[in-house]
């Protein structure tokens, strides 16, 4: 009996060993899997893409509200220069005209005092003329002396001066036969202000203007800077513009003017920035978000903000150090736009992940 019970212990004892033994292996295995670092496979590393992280200026910005403005200096004020009856509007609020378009006609008593100077002028330099052919005809026959063809000549002058000086009234107010004035656009531009209706009775001592006529392919963005904020303002600083209209349809420019004093309502500064308009989108009083960026005396590291992970309230970047990928946490000290601007965790010239890391963080980290 016990020798039967020995020898199955040591038929035994062998399975034992070699069952212990392949445990152990499987067991070595799965800590060499667990340990081996995170490689990315051949289709992965074709769609990931890489930033290297670099030392740069630390870039701030300051959001401001203000207004689109027309430029100034592209607007014209039109004035009646006559009084009398309105005849006929041809435009709108808002329309855009040509230059030399005509605006609005105005039937004037004042014009029809010019068209009697213009038919006096002419009668004038008619006889003026008429005087001198007669003076010389009476010299050529030694009837007269030569002082008076000189002031036949003079007259003859002064009649043709007043004549061109009338015409070029004429020209200048647009006057037409009928006693018409015609008000017509001197700028290529919109209607920016109306203030003439037709039938209306224009006084000749009106001192308002009718007319305001903007050119808007360039326009001003104009913001309030708070007394806390006017220091870091400067000139040629890049600034960004958005308007509640186009909120996604961005405009870039630069600080172009300072307007060095306080206004009593507001208590801020004015700045101006130079926007160029295309398709006419920037319309003048236009509410606007105005972001000014500015750079601080100091560096910090740079990334890509699209590189950094968020989870579990931290930040997270993917680092390749020779084709090994390993997850870093990082301490952001700022995000401006498309940059963050790291405090620790990455050194310069660490090569991260920008594209695709999300997925490889999952994959990572599971």
């Amino acid at each position: 009996m016990y020798s039967n019970n020995l020898s199955k212990s040591f038929v035994a004892l062998p399975l034992i060993l070699f069952l212990g033994s392949l445990l152990s292996c499987s067991s070595e295995l799965k800590k060499k899997d667990l340990s081996a670092p995170f490689q990315l496979s051949a289709k992965m590393k074709k769609s990931a893409q890489y930033e290297l992280a670099k030392m740069d200026t630390v870039n701030n910005e300051l959001v401001f509200f203000g207004k689109i403005s027309a430029d100034n200096n592209k607007m014209i004020e039109v004035f009646p220069v006559v009084g009398g009856n309105v005849v006929q509007v041809y435009v709108e609020l808002g329309d855009h005209v040509q230059k030399n378009q005509l605006l609005a006609t105005i039937r004037s008593t004042e014009v029809a005092s010019f068209e009697m100077e213009l038919e006096d002028a002419k009668n004038d330099l008619a006889v003026a003329k008429n005087n001198l052919k007669v003076t010389q005809e009476l010299f050529n026959g030694r009837l007269c002396s030569e002082r008076e063809v000189m002031l036949a000549k003079s007259n003859l002058d002064k009649a043709q001066s007043q004549l061109n000086r009338i015409q070029e009234t004429y020209q200048i107010y647009h006057i037409k036969k009928g006693a018409i004035f015609e008000v017509r656009a001197p700028i290529s531009g919109f209607i920016i202000q109306k203030n003439i209706n037709e039938n209306m009775l224009l006084r000749s001592d009106k001192t308002d203007n009718i007319f305001d006529i903007a050119e808007i392919t360039d326009v001003w963005a104009i913001a309030n800077v708070n007394e806390a904020d006017i220091s870091k303002v400067q000139l040629n600083q890049k600034a960004t513009v958005s308007t509640i209209s186009y909120p996604d349809d961005l405009s870039y420019g630069k600080v172009d003017k300072i307007y060095n004093m306080i206004d009593e309502q507001t208590k801020a500064m004015q700045v101006r920035i130079v926007l160029p308009n295309m398709g006419y989108k920037l319309k003048p009083e236009m509410r606007a978000t105005i972001t000014i960026n500015y750079s601080e005396d100091k560096q910090m590291i740079t990334i890509p903000a699209s590189a950094v992970v968020f989870d579990r309230s931290k930040s997270f970047v993917l680092v390749d150090k020779n084709g090994v990928i390993s997850t870093r946490e990082i301490v952001i000290y700022r995000q401006i736009g498309k940059e963050a601007y790291v405090k620790s965790g990455l050194s310069s010239g660490e090569k991260i992940i920008t594209h695709n890391q999300l997925l490889i963080y999952d994959a990572l980290n599971d």
